[in-house]
């Protein structure tokens, strides 16, 4: 009786500590979400600080538990939202109380070169309204810089330096690491150019893709060279960029003082003599602040400056990220949401034109279809729909656009990419090394199939193949219809071959340069509004917040995905096929008496077991999952 009171006590004592951590983390969430919330009473004379830590982004996404215990951490990196940031920048312009602009890009994580290139544009409208701007890092590359040369005085740390690498670079290949695993990619694709798959079936680039590749960070670092040369002529930039270990080597390895000489900065020092050179222009802080000159929070500064709500409404609806299926995001381009957002809009019929703002690589051919049918939901009730295509709106980000009216994007915007493909391992290489081989009775000649342990038959393949075909068909045939082209014409320019904007629009992908603003204006031209009689009513998302922590994570997924085409019956399929090996096995191995069971009729019925499945389960399931684009 004694060791059971002790044991009780122990497992007493071990329930007492989960829910007392339980508690604290609950506690320590719920201060960070209200500390966290902005005062937009706060706000006074100073400098508007845009502290840059982290990445500007289209659309953040949905806060989780993990990131409310690190927001009360210092340096924590976030997402800003692009129009809250540009927003910002031009609402200073006509408040007395912003005497200047800093830009902190010390820990500043980058952003889309088309999305620096508005931020950069705020900043030149703000300078010339007379705003000085003040940049400071200790050290800048690409992304940091094109936002800095904007500034009226650039700070460099005398530690620190600069380095330009320009777009491009290396990606990993997988083929030789598949191959001595024995493990065999199925790649079922269309398209000379659409090398996402090459890294699973070869080892080096293709020279199709070098091609494409080459032609499109070319142009982009052109366009990047340009916008900063304009800002600030005197740098001395592309010499440096293309010899920096001669600079480097004839300054002794000292990075600032190459950055001096060659005019890309205008003072050196440390963080604490730049805080102190803004104070004599804005005035000194005498509160305890992590800063010494009077600063104006950004996110109070937003909060104290809404958008404005005179005129009718012209809907935004956002596609960011990877387009999905479900109801998942913000961050993620999830179809669901996305179209009952916009079928939302449409039942409360007070939006006068829809304009879609596309930030993605593409994803998912069926959710990508999925949002494009919303949208002609919109156009049969007569709504005009314009599409502004931000960084990247490729594949399935220009399936999504082809139901729009007229299509806006920057010269530097990445499209195209008119291709589809999609990749399902199978391991009977892998298998048979250890012995483990598949056979048995089919009744048909996609029994059993796809058959990961003894490998894809030639007729599904076959299918596979066929089925990815189709798709791409069905896309030409969608931009051919939306382009005033013909299918021939399309497959010309399509081959999964990526595009910059000035290049698109010679090809008429594309109708126009322009960004978010002159799409608004397209929109509420076309719907009948007066310049001016109009403002943007963003549809986006509720916000919701998980308490669960790890929420999110693959192998805790619960949900179920519909079966989406043949390749998403395949994938279902392999996904069920694989999880009840795992059972059978773990099964067999659990077992302690004589068995009265039969493995062939468990095999026969389709069963959910999620309920039995492990996390470890759950998560080898999931890595065998795969999404045509």
């Amino acid at each position: 009786m004694q060791f059971a009171r002790a044991a009780w006590r122990f497992l007493v004592a071990i329930k007492d500590g989960m829910v007392l951590i339980a508690m604290l983390l609950f506690f320590a969430a719920l201060y960070a979400l209200l500390s966290s919330q902005p005062n937009s009473a706060a706000i006074r004379d100073g400098a508007l600080l845009l502290d840059l830590n982290g990445v500007i982004v289209e659309e953040p996404a949905a806060p989780t538990f993990e990131d409310f215990l690190a927001s009360s951490a210092d340096n924590s990196p976030r997402e800003y939202r692009l129009r809250d940031v540009v927003h910002a920048i031009d609402s200073s312009v006509d408040d007395d109380r912003v005497k200047a602009i800093v830009l902190d890009l010390s820990s500043f994580a980058g952003g889309g070169q088309t999305s620096l290139t508005d931020v950069g544009a705020a900043l030149d409208r703000a300078r010339k309204a007379g705003k000085p701007i003040y940049a400071f890092a200790s050290f800048y590359s690409d992304d940091s810089y094109q936002l800095a040369a904007h500034a009226t005085d650039i700070w460099l740390d005398p530690m620190g330096g600069i380095i330009f690498a320009g777009p491009g670079g290396n990606r990993l290949y997988y083929k030789g690491l598949i191959d001595r695993l024995g493990v065999t990619a199925n790649i079922y694709r269309v398209g000379t150019y659409k090398s996402a798959v090459e890294p699973y079936m070869r080892a080096d680039q293709s020279p199709a893709a070098r091609e494409a590749s080459q032609a499109l960070y070319g142009v982009l670092w052109d366009s990047w060279l340009a916008e900063v040369k304009k800002i600030r002529p005197q740098a001395v930039i592309k010499p440096f960029a293309d010899d920096p270990a001669t600079f480097v080597k004839t300054a002794g390895g000292n990075l600032a003082k190459v950055a001096m000489e060659q005019k890309l900065v205008d003072k050196l020092g440390d963080k604490t003599a730049f805080d102190r050179f803004v104070a004599e222009q804005v005035g000194i802080d005498e509160t305890p602040s992590p800063d010494s000159f009077n600063s104006i929070d950004y996110d109070d500064f937003v909060a104290a400056n809404p958008v404005d709500r005179n005129g009718s409404a012209i809907g935004v609806i956002t596609v960011a990220g990877e387009i999905v299926g479900g109801k998942t995001g913000p961050g993620m381009a999830a179809s669901g949401r996305i179209a009952e957002q916009i079928y939302k809009a449409l039942d409360e019929d007070q939006i006068k034109a829809l304009v879609v703002r596309i930030d993605s690589p593409g994803g998912s051919a069926f959710a990508s279809e999925e949002i494009r049918l919303a949208l002609l939901e919109a156009k049969k009730k007569k709504l005009p729909i314009v599409v502004s295509m931000g960084d990247v709106a490729a594949s399935g980000g220009y399936w999504v656009a082809t139901a729009g009216d007229h299509i806006f994007a920057e010269p530097d915007t990445i499209t195209g990419s008119i291709g589809v493909f999609a990749v399902l391992p199978s391991f009977e290489k892998a298998l048979a090394k250890w012995g483990v081989t598949a056979d048995g009775v089919q009744t048909t000649p996609l029994s059993g199939e796809p058959n990961f342990v003894g490998g894809f038959s030639a007729d599904l393949n076959t299918i596979l193949q066929a089925g990815v075909e189709n798709s791409y068909g069905d896309f030409v045939k969608l931009v051919a219809k939306a382009r005033g082209k013909t299918p021939a014409q399309v497959d010309t320019i399509g081959q999964g071959r990526v595009w910059d904007g000035g290049t698109a629009r010679q090809l008429g992908l594309i109708d126009g340069f322009g960004g978010i603003k002159d799409a608004l204006a397209e929109a509420a031209k076309r719907a009948g509004l007066a310049e001016g009689d109009y403002h943007p009513q963003y549809l986006d998302p509720e916000s919701k917040f998980s308490w669960l922590p790890f929420d999110g994570i693959p192998f805790v997924r619960q949900e179920s995905a519909p079966v989406t085409g043949v390749i998403g019956w395949a994938t279902q399929r392999q996904k069920a096929i694989f999880g009840q090996a795992l059972a059978t096995a773990q099964g067999l191995l659990a077992r302690e008496d004589v068995q009265a069971l039969c493995l062939e009729c468990g095999a026969s019925v389709p069963r959910n077991n999620k309920a039995s499945a492990g996390w470890f389960d759950r998560l080898l399931a999931y890595s065998f999952s795969s999404v045509p684009r």
